[in-house]
């Protein structure tokens, strides 16, 4: 079944662990992204775990192999439970980056290694408005370093769950799909999206689990839910249901 990852996107690590403590018991994962690890370093991945919660620390490590090595060596020993690399990067990078995770959780003994995932076509990019595409449909380049990642033997891939269902079609069942740009449904105008801020490519909860997305970031639609409907553990819940209907 899908997991539901809470983006503690905030500037401190006072305001992330006090949205943590109001999704303990409810979500059983927590993003750490560059806003809040560069504020608050290693120790915001520490203060989660000591919560009980499992955390991914979303880094998007992408730089000549032997650095990416380093960060990688140094981010499963601050407890990260799953990690990421830029695809961009390309196959030399991601082997060493596998072989530094694999080298690191050997260090520490632990019985899992944390997932490493590569980061394809990030969510907020269209096919029209992006250099990197070159023009290209964004799903045809997904694809493209979606086969490159499983064939370096990455555990999964960062992806819209637009492409999901054609990345599992084409890698396998067990290849992992993570899911961002999540939007819930808007109760005001059911053949609508609520508003997708920043993000392009999105879907609700219930569309990226049916696609074949393992797991799910969200974000805003659950840290800045009003409290007069019942505020972020309310909305997670109801995420929740949603993931377990599809």
């Amino acid at each position: 079944m899908a997991e539901l990852v809470v983006a503690l996107d905030f500037q401190t690590g006072a305001e992330a662990l006090d949205m943590a403590r109001k999704l303990a018991g409810i979500a059983p994962w927590m993003k750490v992204g560059l806003e809040l690890f560069v504020a608050e370093g290693p120790q915001i991945v520490r203060e989660l775990k000591a919560l009980g919660f499992k955390v991914f620390v979303d880094l998007k490590f992408l730089d000549i192999p032997n650095t990416v090595r380093g960060a990688v060596r140094s981010c499963v020993k601050s407890g990260a439970d799953m990690l990421n690399i830029h695809a961009a990067g390309g196959v030399d990078m991601a082997t060493i980056a596998i072989a530094a995770r694999d080298e690191a959780a050997a260090e520490l003994g632990l019985a899992e290694k944390p997932l490493l995932f590569a980061v394809t076509v990030l969510t907020s990019m269209q096919d029209t408005d992006n250099p990197i595409l070159r023009g290209r449909p964004a799903s045809e380049v997904v694809m493209e370093l979606a086969s490159a990642s499983h064939a370096a033997g990455l555990d999964g891939v960062v992806c819209s769950g637009q492409e999901a269902a054609r990345i599992k079609a084409a890698c396998g069942a067990k290849f992992l799909c993570l899911t961002p740009g999540i939007r819930m449904p808007d109760p005001t105008a059911p053949s609508t999206n609520a508003p997708v801020d920043d993000q392009r490519r999105v879907m609700t909860p219930e569309a990226a689990v049916a696609a074949g997305s393992d797991y799910l970031v969200v974000g805003r639609p659950i840290t800045r839910a009003p409290d007069h409907l019942g505020g972020p553990a309310a909305f997670a819940r109801d995420v929740l249901r949603r993931m377990a209907q599809a």
